[in-house]
């Protein structure tokens, strides 16, 4: 009975019910806080495929260690928690071991004192009882008490005889008290004994379950270093990846510089295809300044608020972008199965902070993947252009009074030349992984009069 209720009581010791410190977090505080975690990370991983579109634009070396040290984050937000836990597990299971331990000890020093005390009881009875056989073999010898007869025929006096009653009263109740004190130092050896018994059982339970104790410690101690030893992990990686993002920092600089000139540049040739007068690219630049003034600063209150609700950036689409020139679909999706992974819009760049255009629309498009004209026109070129990498241009025309163009980026190889007429529908390349590009996708830019509106407008 005794052994079962002692191993009901270290079972609840041990799953971390020992009373916290006021104020310190329980187990079920920090099993919360873990699973939180968890579901922060799985949300992460949802986002990752986001945020290397995201990164489109981003020198490659500095993407590839955002989003290791976006994974790592994740990863270390939940380390830390379950350190957190197997640390809460340790102390609880080291403090039931040292429960255990100090009852242990008490129960041993119990043992030892009732051992020492039965040993003197013994002592204490062999002695007794030695005594009351010297009075037994006095007695038998006529050496004891004398009967009331001797005391008066011996008395020589009256006196005498007083003193010798007194005597023999007297060794009278020296026998009476030695036999009591006998019968009650054996009734308390026996009960000293009985109650060794029980301490001696208790304390091979205590050494049981005190031994299981500590084995528990063991493997909460083991849990927590091993826990320990994945945050330092993370920690190291962690601060590599921010190493090589702070190093190449001024090459994403020198990269968003290209990119934005390159832009420009399709822009203006867009626009003396077309015959634009200079007068006329001035008004239109100066409409496409102030509005991406404006979208800019939305985007930047936007991802704030994003980051402040703990949600990805999505990409705040400028509310005074040009009006395209046909409304929704117009254009056919350049893909059979569309599955947009970007989408237009002003974004607060991840890492360094600056707001950017994602100037089209990204589908998913696996490498070598077929991509259709979205309407019909004369293919400008089939070109490699800096950060589009391999680039079919389409001019569509005038539509409501002003042109229309489309292109499609990042292919692997051409299926159209320049000059040739194509139709809605028709093949003009395949998906790739060219220019600034991060994996093989589809980016399709539309233009009004040389500058980028939303395709989804005319989708």
């Amino acid at each position: 009975m005794l052994r079962r209720l002692l191993a009901v009581l270290l079972s609840v010791v041990l799953v971390g019910l020992v009373a916290p410190p006021a104020g310190a977090d329980t187990l079920d505080d920090l099993a919360k806080r873990q699973a939180a975690a968890e579901k922060r990370k799985a949300a992460a991983d949802d986002t990752i495929e986001s945020l290397e579109h995201d990164l489109e634009d981003t020198d490659q070396e500095m993407a590839d260690a955002y989003v290791r040290l976006t994974k790592v984050r994740a990863d270390l937000d939940v380390a830390q928690a379950a350190l957190d836990v197997a640390e809460a597990e340790l102390t609880s299971a080291e403090t039931a071991a040292k429960k255990l331990a100090d009852r242990l000890a008490d129960a041993q020093s119990e043992e030892a004192a009732l051992v020492t005390k039965i040993e003197e009881q013994v002592e204490l009875n062999r002695s007794t009882k030695s005594s009351i056989a010297e009075l037994a073999r006095r007695a038998y010898r006529g050496e004891g008490a004398p009967d009331s007869m001797s005391l008066v025929v011996g008395a020589e006096s009256a006196t005498d005889f007083v003193n010798r009653f007194s005597l023999s009263q007297t060794a009278l109740r020296v026998q009476t008290n030695t036999l009591t004190d006998l019968q009650e130092s054996e009734a308390t050896a026996r009960n000293s004994q009985v109650r060794l018994e029980a301490v001696r059982e208790t304390v091979a339970d205590l050494k049981t379950e005190a031994d299981a104790a500590v084995v528990v410690a063991e493997k909460a101690r083991a849990t927590a270093s091993s826990k320990r030893a994945a945050v330092a992990d993370l920690l190291s990686k962690e601060k590599a990846d921010l190493a090589v993002i702070e190093k190449r920092k001024q090459a994403q600089l020198d990269a968003k510089d290209k990119a934005e000139q390159a832009s420009s540049a399709l822009a203006n040739d867009i626009q003396d295809i077309i015959g634009l007068t200079k007068k006329e690219k001035d008004r239109i630049r100066k409409e496409k300044a102030a509005a991406r003034k404006k979208a800019e600063e939305e985007a930047r209150k936007k991802a704030e608020k994003d980051k402040a609700d703990g949600k990805p950036s999505t990409p705040s689409p400028p509310t005074s972008d040009p009006k395209p020139p046909a409304g929704k679909g117009f254009f056919a999706y350049p893909t059979k199965v569309p599955h947009i992974t970007s989408s237009y819009g002003y974004r607060l760049h991840p890492v360094l902070g600056y707001v950017r255009l994602h100037a089209g629309t990204d589908f998913r498009a696996y490498c070598g993947t077929p991509i259709y004209a979205a309407a019909a026109g004369k293919v400008v070129w089939a070109q490699y252009r800096g950060g589009f990498g391999n680039q079919v241009l389409i001019n569509h025309g005038e539509v409501g009074g002003r042109n229309l163009m489309s292109s499609y980026n990042h292919f692997s190889r051409f299926a159209v030349s320049s000059g040739e007429r194509v139709s809605k529908g028709q093949i003009v390349g395949y998906s790739g992984n060219t220019g600034t590009s991060t994996a093989c996708h589809l980016h399709f830019e539309v233009y009004v009069d040389g500058q980028t509106v939303d395709p989804m407008s005319m989708l």
